[in-house]
C-alpha cells in the first residue's frame, strides 16, 4: 500500500507518496494552471506514469484546490497539513511554521506534532510568492536571480503596502537608474516585514522556526527573516512539499 498527499495550492500543486512508514518515495510539483480539476487530473497521469496506481493508495488531498481531487479518499486543510508535514520533516517539539504560498502566508504553532495556533493572511497578496512574482517581472527577472541579486544590494526601502502601489515604486526607482540588486534586496526585505508583522505572536513563543513553501529555497530571505525575528529560521528543499508530505501521512495515520 502506497500513501499520496496531494497538495493543490494556488500556483503549484504538489504531490508525495511515502510507504508504510512515511518514508518519502516520490515527490514531484507542477503548476496548478487556471483549472484545480485539471491539475487533479495531471497529477493522476503523473503518478501512473511512475507506476503508482490509484486504486492501490490511500490518498489525502489539501490545500485550496482539495475539493477537486476526486479519487482522494478524504480532504483535509492545509493548516493541519502544513503543521503535520512540517513536525515529519523537522521533528521539533515547540515550533513555528512560516508558510509562503502563491497567494496567502499562514504562520502555524505546532507544540508535540499538534497545531495549536495559526494566523493566515489571505486578503492581500503583499508578502506572498505572487508578490515576489509581481517585483521579479517587473526587474525582468526569474525568481531565483532576484534572491541572488539581492544578497548584494542595500540602501532602498520600498514603503507601499499594497503590491500594486509596490511595483509602482519599483518602475520609478528603475526610471531613476537605482541598480537592480538594490531594488532586489529592497523588494526581499519588505516581503520579510510584512512575514514577520503577520507571525509574531506565533513565532515568540517557539524554540524552533522553520520556513515552508516555494520560497523555502531562497536562503536570503531566510536570513532576512532570521535577522528580524532574532531567531534562526531552519529549512530544507523537502519543505517545499510540507503540506503535501502532511497529508500522505495523515493517509498513513488514518489507515491504521
Amino acid at each position: 500500500m502506497y500513501y499520496t498527499g496531494i497538495d493543490i495550492g494556488s500556483s503549484s500543486a504538489k504531490t508525495v507518496v511515502t510507504d508504510e512508514n512515511g518514508t518519502i518515495l516520490e515527490y514531484f510539483y507542477m503548476p496548478t494552471g487556471w483549472s484545480s480539476i485539471e491539475a487533479s487530473e495531471r497529477i493522476k497521469e503523473e503518478l501512473e506514469r511512475k507506476k503508482y496506481n490509484i486504486s492501490e493508495c490511500r490518498c489525502t488531498a489539501t490545500g485550496y484546490g482539495r475539493i477537486s481531487v476526486p479519487y482522494a479518499d478524504k480532504k483535509v486543510t492545509e493548516i493541519t497539513c502544513h503543521g503535520i508535514g512540517a513536525y515529519n520533516l523537522f521533528k521539533k517539539e515547540n515550533m513555528a511554521v512560516i508558510d509562503i504560498g502563491g497567494q496567502d502566508t499562514k504562520a502555524i504553532y505546532v507544540k508535540a506534532g499538534k497545531v495549536t495556533d495559526f494566523i493566515m493572511n489571505d486578503k492581500c497578496s503583499a508578502g506572498t510568492g505572487r508578490f515576489l512574482e509581481v517585483m521579479s517581472n517587473a526587474l525582468n527577472m526569474s525568481l531565483d536571480k532576484l534572491c541572488e541579486e539581492a544578497r548584494g544590494g542595500n540602501g532602498v526601502k520600498i514603503s507601499s503596502m499594497c503590491t500594486v502601489f509596490a511595483e509602482s515604486e519599483i518602475i520609478s526607482l528603475i526610471g531613476r537608474g537605482e541598480e537592480r540588486k538594490n531594488i532586489a534586496c529592497a523588494i526581499v526585505d519588505s516581503i520579510a516585514e510584512k512575514v514577520v508583522a503577520l507571525a509574531k505572536n506565533i513565532v515568540s513563543g517557539a524554540d524552533d522556526i522553520v520556513l515552508t513553501g516555494g520560497l523555502c529555497e531562497c536562503d536570503f530571505l531566510r536570513e532576512t527573516l532570521s535577522d528580524k525575528i532574532g531567531k534562526t529560521v531552519i529549512s530544507t528543499p523537502y519543505a517545499r512539499y510540507a503540506g503535501a508530505y502532511g497529508a500522505a501521512i495523515k493517509s498513513l495515520e488514518d489507515n491504521q
